[in-house]
């Protein structure tokens, strides 16, 4: 999570969706960099608006502008899923290694999926808090719109070092997998074809 003080904005930080990348670029720019641990780098819209919002507007005086991005999620998940393929990975309960793309999205749909496939969801890190919401929301695929936003906002270039880049893998699904994820996920895909229509 990146705060920008004077220029009265706060960028979340999504997981999967490139924003090791920025904070890297931007964070000597950041009146506030919060990257670590992963509980407070990744703090939900929701605790943002309960928590680190209040406080900096209560010492600003005025709002802030919040702003996130959103990975299309059938490629968010193939994110994860490479991600957890590392043999760095720490935990092995977390590692997706012998474990095909299939049955990691198969296990993710579940109603208890198991450590390796509980990633969360994109929709519930991006759920307002009563009336709160954001300011915008960017695609991950359209991350050019973002630097665009970020650059006008801060009156600076960014150029994106890449970061924290999962390998590159063969993901195929069986069809009646995707079914399912188009299912079980249905709110995330409305929730990114909603961003997506918008432009």
């Amino acid at each position: 999570m990146l705060v920008f003080w004077h220029q009265r904005l706060t960028m979340l930080a999504t997981p999967k969706t490139g924003t090791t990348a920025i904070e890297a670029a931007l964070e000597s720019l950041a009146h506030l960099a919060i990257q670590r641990p992963p509980q407070l780098k990744h703090a939900n819209l929701r605790k943002y608006h309960r928590f680190i919002g209040p406080w900096l507007e209560s010492a600003a005086g005025a709002p802030f502008d919040v702003i996130a991005t959103i990975r299309e999620p059938l490629d968010w998940l193939g994110s994860w899923y490479r991600y957890r393929q590392r043999e760095d990975i720490g935990d092995a309960a977390k590692s997706t290694a012998g474990i095909s793309f299939d049955q990691f999205v198969r296990d993710y749909c579940s109603d208890a999926p198991p450590a390796y496939a509980a990633v969360g969801a994109q929709s519930q890190f991006l759920a307002p808090k009563n009336e709160k919401g954001l300011t915008r929301l960017f695609r991950y695929e359209r991350i050019e719109d973002l630097i665009q936003f970020l650059e006008d906002r801060l009156n600076c270039e960014i150029l994106l070092p890449r970061l924290n880049v999962s390998p590159v893998m063969e993901l195929g699904l069986d069809p009646a997998t995707e079914k399912l994820l188009r299912k079980v996920a249905a709110m995330e895909f409305e929730l990114y074809d909603t961003v997506a229509s918008q432009g």
